[in-house]
């Protein structure tokens, strides 16, 4: 299982940058509030906007699950390619799941050496990325999965418009069958087109935001198509949820986690949460975490009303890469942040990929024999130590291994943090109104009925002035 080393939070590690141990003691001035907050979370567990944290139970498990597999079965052989269309926690999820949990190479092996087809995530309008990833991909032989509650996000609508027209182009009559939709099962636009066409669909289940839902249809089925253990992927999640649930601080790594960075940050001035994992697989779960971390605690306005300007900035590094490019900023910058290492202990088939020896260069011939694995950790122990040698808070997540169940307990670890942290910060974790004014002045822009008062304010806030040089 997963653990948290957090004794480099601490304030014998890193004198007055850290927390007195006195206030993560299981004793200490801290544990009843946390308790107080888990019994709270588990009674919220499951209404509401926390239907998210039931997503590995039953009933929804096995009513997701069986919907997947239908229709990865009747899929299967069909396409040589899935494109996900998508943006924000419609994309990042399905992304970061991949990257972890397939080979790198993935999309470059022979069909044949594949568990499916050849995965791409489309989450942006940028023209040239759309059209190259078209290019590549024959219409005839590509599933397009559409993911989008409403269908009126205007990246994945034109996204959606554009490949639909591609489909009647290329498959005439038989373009539904080239789709699979992931939307509100009851309402909204996506789910009108959906119902008017025959495209078959999985839900976005009620009360399950965008940066929650990769443990739903939503992230589960580009993964199943795609041979990732999905079972196993909510067994983790299932087993870390159980851990969440102790009200004993220091045996519910959620919220040792979240108090960790919510006090370092509101007491400690630490408000830059760095993620550097230690395996190039688990980079993009570190900006998977960048979109929860800062949308969900982001807020001007606590429960109460009153201004706060709330929230931390996530960074997204990767060991060892980044001790080259952001550890001097760690060490001699700002002492404003906070570092999360993620440590993998064992890398499977690759574990003990050994450097050569007979090289004949005495410079370098202390690495002859060693593996690459210890040197990877090496650097990781190094860095964590040169951290606290600057005072530099910093705590690891221990993964015993990159798979799907682990996948599963860091993804609930998180979000079960998220919830803590929200409740901690008294605001609300789960809106997004900063992000909704975007959206309002994009569909103004893009002159969308009903929004005329948007183009004005866009226009006269941003006329062209003389400061241009």
């Amino acid at each position: 299982m997963l653990t948290l080393d957090y004794a480099n939070c601490l304030s014998p590690r890193v004198g007055p940058h850290g927390l007195d141990p006195a206030r993560v003691h299981p004793d200490g001035d801290q544990a009843k509030g946390i308790a107080a907050l888990t019994r709270q979370l588990n009674e919220s567990k499951g209404t509401g906007w926390e239907r998210w944290r039931t997503l590995a139970d039953e009933p929804m498990r096995s009513l997701h699950l069986n919907a997947i597999e239908a229709i990865t079965n009747e899929c299967e052989g069909r396409f040589d390619n899935i494109i996900v269309l998508g943006i924000g926690g419609s994309a990042l999820g399905n992304i970061a799941l991949q990257a972890a949990l397939n080979e790198p190479t993935y999309n470059l092996l022979p069909k044949a050496d594949r568990p499916g087809p050849r995965l791409f995530v489309v989450d942006n309008v940028d023209p040239s990325n759309l059209n190259s990833i078209l290019k590549l991909c024959d219409p005839k032989a590509t599933l397009f999965n559409v993911v989008s509650k409403s269908g009126e996000t205007a990246e994945t609508a034109s996204q959606f418009m554009m490949i639909r027209k591609i489909l009647e182009e290329a498959v005439g009559s038989r373009w539904a069958h080239h789709i699979i939709a992931i939307t509100d099962p009851e309402k909204g636009t996506m789910r009108t087109i959906c119902d008017q066409a025959g495209i078959t669909t999985l839900p976005v289940p009620e009360g399950v935001g965008g940066r929650f839902s990769v443990l739903s249809p939503v992230g589960l089925f580009s993964a199943a198509t795609c041979g990732i253990d999905i079972k196993a992927l909510l067994d983790g999640a299932q087993a870390m949820d159980q851990r969440c649930a102790n009200e004993n601080l220091t045996e519910n790594p959620a919220a040792m986690l979240a108090l960790l960075l919510v006090e370092l940050g509101t007491r400690k001035g630490k408000t830059n949460h760095v993620l550097m994992p230690y395996a190039n697989s688990l980079k993009l779960l570190g900006d998977w975490y960048a979109q929860l971390w800062a949308e969900s605690l982001g807020k001007k306005f606590d429960k109460a009303g009153e201004t706060v300007f709330t929230g931390f900035t996530p960074i997204s590094a990767l060991g060892t890469t980044d001790q080259h490019s952001q550890v001097q900023l760690y060490r001699e910058g700002p002492n404003d942040k906070v570092i999360g290492f993620i440590e993998v202990q064992d890398f499977g088939d690759d574990q003990n990929m050994t450097i050569p020896t007979g090289m004949g260069v005495e410079a370098i011939e202390y690495l002859e024999g060693k593996r690459m694995v210890d040197l990877l950790n090496a650097e990781k122990r190094a860095t964590e130590y040169a951290l606290i040698d600057s005072q530099r808070p910093n705590y690891t997540i221990k993964m015993p291994k990159i798979d799907a169940h682990h996948v599963g307990e860091f993804i609930m670890l998180w979000q079960i943090a998220t919830s803590y942290a929200g409740l901690m910060l008294n605001i609300d974790a789960y809106d997004q109104p900063a992000v909704e004014t975007g959206k309002k002045a994009t569909f103004g822009l893009m002159g969308r009925a009903g929004y005329e008062d948007w183009l004005t304010k866009v226009n006269d806030t941003l006329s062209e002035t003389e400061f241009v040089i």
